[in-house]
């Protein structure tokens, strides 16, 4: 094991209006790193003698100027050896906050966490707040089993504190289903710890970003949506019940607005305005970005709003549509995908993946429009989508290659 070095060397800077006055500074060298940090003390330039680290000869100023470093340097050496017996790891920055009494030197990762999920994210929707909570609890299980303490002060925070806990991530398996998480989730719940150290750099907590050199790694996903066939067949269901149908229509709703399911239950009569054409437009804001949201309605969905906007339910609530958990959503939409003959896994969100897909691009809807339709705050969230489209496109062109060459075969 390489031994630690440390050392303290007093400079002397002179100041650029005048050479015959010098500075006083204290750098401290530990196992190669430095900080540096002013004493607050001058000295005539002519009596400070670079080599030593002193000042020249037996004066009364001289004589307390030495006796002044002498304590300053004592000072730092008791720094030192309180952080050798309190911490796992010592820099430079943290012998200096220590002498200086610093208290920002002491903020640790749960705290800065605990900072960032009591006070910021009050500006969050209720899901993303909740994505943190269950990250705060990550990075606490982490602690206790893989690096054996209950917190960690964020001097100590490294490249190598990222890797680890990525490692943690990739084995930990959720006690309700033993099913390892998935990349994707993985590299969000890094975005978090990533997104609280950033605000603690910004907040001068912690000097430099442990995460500079590192790289989140998602995996392309496939965005879900229904052919025109699976929606044709899915509009087409009848005889199925109040509960069914009410979750076909606000399916349906969402196919032909992009609206998710928190902004549909959200909307109200005050939401539907007329717009510049004349004709009715809903005007929100999405409740993940609060980015404003301007949708013409097409005969469908205003069909949908007619219908429902006079339930009582709906009247209650103030709302166009009858409250209806996501949970409760979900379920029903399962059962509606069997009747469908829909075999991929439908939920609500695919519905807004439909909308994008299947009823906007492919009928030839600018990506600019759509991106303003489906409140995206960049547009290379939408071009997901033409991705989509690309791959549709090349499903195409196999099946077009195919009946080419049987045609061919038959002549």
């Amino acid at each position: 094991m390489r031994q630690s070095t440390f050392s303290i060397t007093i400079v002397a800077r002179t100041t650029k209006k005048d050479n015959a006055i010098s500075n006083l500074f204290a750098r401290i060298t530990y196992n190669s790193k430095r900080a540096e940090f002013s004493l607050n003390r001058s000295i005539a330039s002519k009596l400070w003698d670079t080599r030593a680290s002193r000042a020249k000869g037996t004066s009364t100023d001289s004589r307390k100027i030495n006796n002044f470093l002498t304590e300053v340097k004592g000072q730092l050496l008791d720094a030192y050896e309180v952080l050798k017996k309190e911490r796992a790891v010592i820099t430079p920055k943290l012998i200096r906050a220590k002498y200086l009494n610093d208290e920002s030197s002491d903020m640790t990762l749960l705290t800065a966490f605990q900072y960032h999920n009591e006070e910021v994210s009050i500006t969050l929707a209720p899901g993303t707040a909740r994505h943190y909570k269950t990250c705060l609890t990550h990075v606490k299980r982490f602690l206790a089993q893989v690096l054996k303490v209950e917190d960690i002060y964020l001097e100590e925070l490294s490249y190598s504190f990222i890797t680890r806990f990525e490692l943690f991530l990739r084995k930990y398996k959720p006690l309700d289903h033993q099913k390892p998480l998935g990349n994707n989730t993985i590299m969000k719940h890094i975005q978090r710890v990533r997104k609280v150290v950033t605000l603690s750099v910004k907040l001068e907590w912690i000097d430099k970003d442990p995460f500079a050199k590192y790289k989140c790694k998602f995996t392309p996903s496939t965005r879900k949506y229904l052919s025109d066939e699976e929606l044709a067949s899915y509009e087409a269901l009848s005889d199925l019940g109040d509960r069914l149908q009410y979750v076909k229509d606000l399916f349906v709703f969402s196919c032909y607005s992009g609206l998710v399911y928190i902004d549909t239950m959200q909307l109200t009569p005050n939401h539907i305005v007329i717009g510049i054409d004349g004709s009715k437009w809903i005007y929100t804001a999405r409740q993940k970005s609060s980015k404003a949201v301007r949708i013409p309605l097409l005969p469908k969905t205003e069909a949908m709003i007619t219908k429902h906007r006079k339930d009582p339910r709906s009247i209650h609530a103030g709302t166009l549509f009858p409250k209806i958990s996501n949970q409760r959503l979900n379920s029903c939409l399962k059962e509606l995908a069997d009747l469908a003959g829909i075999k991929s896994k439908l939920t609500f969100h695919v519905a807004r993946h439909t909308f994008a897909t299947t009823i906007a691009l492919m009928n030839g809807l600018p990506i600019e429009t759509l991106s303003k339709i489906l409140g995206h705050t960049k547009i290379s969230t939408t071009q997901l989508y033409a991705k989509v489209l690309n791959q549709k496109v090349s499903a195409d062109m196999r099946n077009l290659k195919m009946m080419i060459k049987a045609k061919e075969k038959r002549n």
